[in-house]
Parts: structure tokens; C-alpha cells; sequence
């Protein structure tokens, strides 16, 4: 896959392609449709290969940062997502104002035409692109009825959660989801179970001192799961790059929380037991989490000893829920 990350080198962009424009913000199933849908027009319209334009950070969060959403695949893990998806071509669009205050038609013809020259263009049916928002799928058929391109439609896909709800796949949902400690649902959206990326740092030592010594983890910028104990795998490497590309399968308890049994001062803090026997040290390394399913809610313990048989328990209850 080539990257292009910059305005300037999509000089060396091949024309004449079937491109799909999007943030892609967790890379779920509709998502994954389109990419499909986009490899499958290729040969239908004799197209040079398949494009991918997506944004960082997201065009709200430049255009109204205090409503922003969420960030569900950092960049380095939204490109490894679509790497393996079998995308000929990724285009980062970083410096993207200018083109958000575009009208629909200067978005098509200054920068689409010249960067891409598209043969087709694939979009999910909430597609809006130009100034405002202004322009939608519609919008895109009518330019491309111009300027010589074809436009793929692709539908809503719709999944059946655990609870038989159907839904479309979004990534609002997913966040939702997360953020209410519902990692199973997110995870029959995304095809795979969601994934938290950071970097270890040092801990109180606690979890140690009660026999189940813990990484603590400073996640990226994305959004975490809602306070609990989690059953999932992880990672370990020794870049954000290769974490990334690892695939997770230590089993471990997690827990999300506030460390209210010990400390009066209540710092959100990521840990992961890895459950296996004379774990390496993992000081500097980074982790990749995939949330597999919720344990438990937090709770305060009133002594240590308590907690030390709550935590055997949840450790029994991750390796069930996990083999």
C-alpha cells in the first residue's frame, strides 16, 4: 500500500482510479463494505486501482474541536487496518481546512479532479463532503454525471447485536457502546474486538505487592472503554508501529478505574494483568488491549484482602472467558 501524506506528493497519485473518501474511524463492517465494493468497481470500470482519502484529525475536530468525537483507531492503526485490507493506495489528508471550506463543486473540480481524476467514486449513503456539509451522495452524482465518473452507493450494513437489536454499523454507535462498557457489541461492529493503544508507564506497585502484578498504560488519545474489569488479550512490542501490526493473544484481566480502595486522590488508571506465568518486564514497551468482554463493575474495597480474593475471581473469570 502507498501512502501519501502530504498535499504536494499526491503529484505522484495514479489517475484514473476508484476512490472512496472518509474518515474510517474504526474501520467497522460498513466500512469494510465499502473498501469491498471499491475493489470490486476496479475491473468493472478498468479503473488503475483503489484509492483511500481519509482525514487527521477528524474535520470536526477542526472545524468545531469542542464537539469532536472520540477517536476509535489512531492513525498508525487505521493505516495498518487498511493495509491489510488490500487497498492499493492511502492519502492522509492532514491540513485539511482549506479543502472543508470548499464548495461542493471547487471540492470536485480544484482538488478531486486534479489529485485523483477518479473513473468511480464508492460512498456510503451518509456521504456529505464541501463547505457546511453541503454537498451529499446525490450531490456527488450530479458532478459526476459531469466530469466523467461513476458513483457507487453502498447501503447501510445492518448486524444483529447480542440483545437481536438490528443496526447499522456506525461509529457512533461503537462509541456508545464503549462507553458504556458494552465491548461486545462493538465488537460484532468492528468485525474484531476493539483494540487500546499505549505505552506502559510505572505504577503504584500495588497489584505486585497483592501477587497480581500489573502493566499500567498510558493510552493514546482514544476512547476508553467505561470504568471496569474486562476480559481480553494483549500485545506487546517494542514501537507503536509493530503493536499495531501484533496480533494480541496473552489472555489478561483489565481493569479501568479510579484507585479509590488506597487513594484519596482518584486518577483514571489502565492496567493489565497478563495471565500468564514469570511475565518479562515490560517497563517501556508498548501495549495493544483487545477488549474481549466486561467482567464486572468497579466497586471500593474496604481492605486489601478483600480485593486480592476479587481479583482471583476476576482472573478466573477472564481465562473462562477467554478459552
Amino acid at each position: 500500500m502507498k501512502v501519501f501524506e502530504s498535499l504536494e506528493s499526491l503529484e505522484n497519485l495514479e489517475k484514473g482510479c476508484v476512490l472512496t473518501i472518509g474518515n474510517f474511524d474504526g474501520f467497522h463492517l460498513g466500512h469494510q463494505d465499502i473498501i469491498t465494493a471499491a475493489q470490486q468497481a476496479v475491473g468493472k470500470f478498468g479503473a488503475s486501482g483503489t484509492v483511500v482519502m481519509t482525514f487527521d484529525p477528524h474535520p470536526v475536530a477542526i472545524l468545531h474541536p469542542e464537539k469532536a468525537p472520540g477517536v476509535l483507531t489512531p492513525l498508525e492503526l487505521k493505516k495498518t487496518l487498511l493495509g491489510r485490507s488490500g487497498i492499493d493506495s492511502l492519502v492522509i489528508i492532514k491540513d485539511s481546512l482549506g479543502l472543508l471550506n470548499l464548495s461542493p463543486g471547487d471540492f470536485i473540480d480544484q482538488f478531486l479532479m486534479k489529485a485523483a481524476s477518479p473513473k468511480a467514486v464508492v460512498e456510503g449513503p451518509n456521504f456529505h463532503f464541501g463547505y457546511g456539509r453541503s454537498g451529499d451522495i446525490d450531490t456527488l452524482r450530479q458532478f459526476g454525471s459531469l466530469r466523467g465518473f461513476e458513483v457507487v452507493e453502498v447501503r447501510f450494513k445492518q448486524i444483529n447485536l447480542n440483545d437481536r437489536r438490528l443496526v447499522n454499523c456506525s461509529s457512533s454507535l461503537i462509541r456508545i457502546d464503549l462507553e458504556d462498557g458494552n465491548v461486545k457489541d462493538a465488537a460484532a461492529m468492528l468485525s474484531r474486538p476493539y483494540r487500546l493503544a499505549g505505552k506502559t508507564v510505572k505504577g503504584r506497585g500495588i497489584g505486585r505487592k497483592l501477587g497480581f502484578p500489573t502493566a499500567n498504560i498510558e493510552p493514546l488519545k482514544q476512547v476508553i472503554p467505561a470504568e471496569g474489569v474486562y476480559a481480553g488479550f494483549v500485545a506487546a512490542a517494542d514501537s507503536l508501529e509493530e503493536v499495531c501490526l501484533s496480533e494480541a493473544n496473552r489472555p489478561a484481566a483489565i481493569s479501568i478505574g479510579r484507585a479509590k480502595t488506597f487513594l484519596t486522590d482518584h486518577p483514571l488508571l489502565l492496567e493489565a494483568h497478563i495471565l500468564e506465568d514469570n511475565v518479562e518486564d515490560l517497563a517501556g514497551k508498548w501495549l495493544a488491549i483487545d477488549f474481549v468482554d466486561r467482567i464486572r463493575s468497579q466497586k471500593r474495597f474496604e481492605n486489601r484482602e478483600l480485593l486480592k480474593e476479587q481479583i482471583s475471581r476476576d482472573c478466573k473469570k477472564a481465562v473462562y472467558l477467554l478459552t
